[in-house]
């Protein structure tokens, strides 16, 4: 990665977001935590009348969804960064291949990239998890602490995301990534209710999912409980997922952009 070169991607990006940022503030930022508020202390006192998922059972519904919710932002973050964003520089205003042709190259543009979106899914966990400590769902500490997990789950994301729309020429298949993809990974990776309560073999589909790491991680984090994984293994397979889709986006770039 070329460093000054991402350095000044990022600039970039941040001069064009400090325009725009009141138009993605709603659904960064104040969707998610009306979300948290109407889902674990509405539905949530609800939830709270029965008996409790198993291992959970000591536990308000607020809790458990707070970590999980913050990491299923995060995912959502990173997927916008890596798909429309992505094409609209590589077909709509083309400015992909300006990047590429001055001296900030291929090496600049991809690190400016996942470092921009590192920073604006640091901003969304900062601010969710200031709004769930201030529900009283988490600590101050554990909010804190919940945010390099956010980071992670979002570069795990916006990688392979980024890498998938290298290729497209239009939003159809974006499209159907975030309803077929993005959305039943946000709804069935145990955010919102232990993946126990699936059947066997949508568990199965769920544990090779990010984000089912990044919410098992979270709530270890927050929460102390232990994760049917060591911790370590869960950041490592994001970890893995985020190499493996940003080795696949610096060779697609650089087939599409240096022509």
């Amino acid at each position: 990665m070329q460093v000054p070169g991402a350095l000044r991607v990022v600039e970039a990006n941040a001069i064009a977001y400090r325009r725009v940022w009141k138009g993605s503030a709603f659904s960064s930022f104040v969707t998610p935590a009306l979300f948290l508020v109407a889902m674990g202390l509405g539905l949530g006192s609800l939830v709270d009348r029965g008996a409790g998922a198993p291992g959970f059972e000591d536990l308000s519904y607020v809790a458990f969804l707070a970590p999980g919710l913050l990491a299923a932002s995060a995912m959502q973050s990173g997927a916008a960064e890596g798909s429309f964003q992505v094409i609209a520089g590589m077909k709509w205003t083309r400015n992909y291949h300006s990047v590429v042709a001055s001296p900030v190259g291929t090496g600049g543009l991809v690190g400016g990239h996942f470092i921009w979106t590192g920073l604006r899914v640091l901003m969304v966990s900062v601010i969710f998890g200031a709004v769930a400590a201030a529900l009283g769902a988490i600590s101050p500490v554990a909010a804190l602490a919940l945010a390099p997990i956010g980071i992670l789950i979002g570069l795990a994301t916006v990688a392979p995301m980024t890498a998938f729309t290298a290729n497209r020429e239009n939003t159809e298949a974006l499209t159907a990534v975030f309803r077929f993809g993005i959305t039943p990974m946000y709804l069935f990776s145990g955010a919102f209710f232990p993946i126990t309560q699936l059947p066997d073999w949508l568990q199965s589909v769920a544990t090779v999912t990010p984000l089912w790491h990044a919410v098992e991680l979270a709530r270890r984090v927050a929460l102390g409980y232990d994760s049917t994984l060591p911790a370590w293994q869960h950041v490592g397979y994001l970890v893995l997922v985020f190499v493996v889709g940003a080795a696949l986006t610096y060779r697609l770039f650089s087939r599409r952009l240096n022509v």
